[in-house]
């Protein structure tokens, strides 16, 4: 078994995770269970996805295998009623962002006031990393902090998300993108209203159009039913792989909710597990299909 190196060791143990969890290779990972309460077995749930439209251009990637993101128009079976009345309707944002570059897109959203989070934010919050990344982190929407610097995940949950990220090898820019499902913050940082993620998710739709992640690791319950469109629940969803589009999702715990509930540090750390396992496979296979 692999002995973390010092930092490593300080890093999991901030995150709460004691005694100390010893990081493995990716194949040993896919193999042995992690020794958690009650071990969680992948498995696949994903929604039908539509075909993407002829007039999406793939972003070409060398050694990457590129799979065109269309905007978000999937067929789904039909829900029970219960689910079906929580999906948020997709409402267009102030102006069609279909086919904005980046510049374009982030100057829409800091602009933007298609519903009423925009009345009392300091500023909208679309997003950082790398915009080419592998990862993609989508988290709920914008805290105090993050309203008053521009960026997401800078407070106490942003520091633990970092480290997060740091224990599975992967850091915040580094082939990493982090957003929001929606980008202004909610008033006393409440939940996200239905229409206020729909109004908002043109917006992340395109993020993910440009990105063209290979993976998505929805943060928190708001994040995973904007991208699945679905009811969701963390419990439930985790350690299963979902689609968007074509790109394997993974839901776990948003970091803030990690810090009040200090017990399911361990099942975030699982699901990372599961997450630096499943990207592994899509390198692995995509190296193949490529030979």
């Amino acid at each position: 078994m692999t002995r973390p190196n010092p930092r490593s060791a300080g890093i999991l143990r901030e995150m709460g995770l004691a005694p100390l969890w010893r990081l493995r290779g990716a194949e040993d990972e896919a193999a042995m269970p992690m020794s958690v309460e009650a071990p969680v077995v992948p498995a696949v749930a994903s929604a039908p996805v539509a075909p993407p439209p002829s007039n999406v251009a793939a972003r070409p990637t060398a050694g990457r295998v590129a799979s065109p993101v269309m905007p978000r128009a999937p067929v789904r079976a039909a829900a029970p009623p219960e689910a079906a009345s929580a999906a948020p309707a997709r409402l267009a944002p102030a102006g069609d962002v279909v086919g904005l570059d980046w510049d374009a897109l982030e100057a829409r959203i800091r602009a933007c006031d298609a519903c009423s989070l925009c009345k009392r934010r300091k500023q909208a919050v679309p997003g950082v990393g790398d915009r080419e990344a592998d990862w993609l982190f989508v988290g709920e929407g914008p805290g105090a902090e993050e309203d008053e610097r521009g960026e997401p995940f800078v407070g106490q949950a942003g520091r633990l998300l970092d480290n997060m990220l740091a224990s599975v090898g992967i850091a915040r820019g580094n082939d990493v993108y982090i957003g929001n499902a929606v980008k202004c913050r909610p008033p006393n940082n409440r939940t996200p209203e239905t229409d206020e993620i729909a109004a908002c998710f043109p917006y992340l739709r395109r993020q993910i159009e440009l990105i063209r992640p290979r993976l998505i690791v929805a943060l928190g319950r708001p994040a995973a039913q904007a991208l699945l469109n679905q009811e969701v629940k963390i419990g439930a969803a985790r350690g299963k792989l979902f689609h968007y589009a074509g790109i394997p999702v993974i839901v776990t715990y948003h970091p803030a909710y990690l810090l009040r509930n200090l017990a399911d540090k361990a099942k975030a750390w699982e699901d990372l597990c599961f997450a630096r396992a499943t990207m592994g496979r899509l390198k692995q296979a995509e190296g193949e299909s490529a030979a």
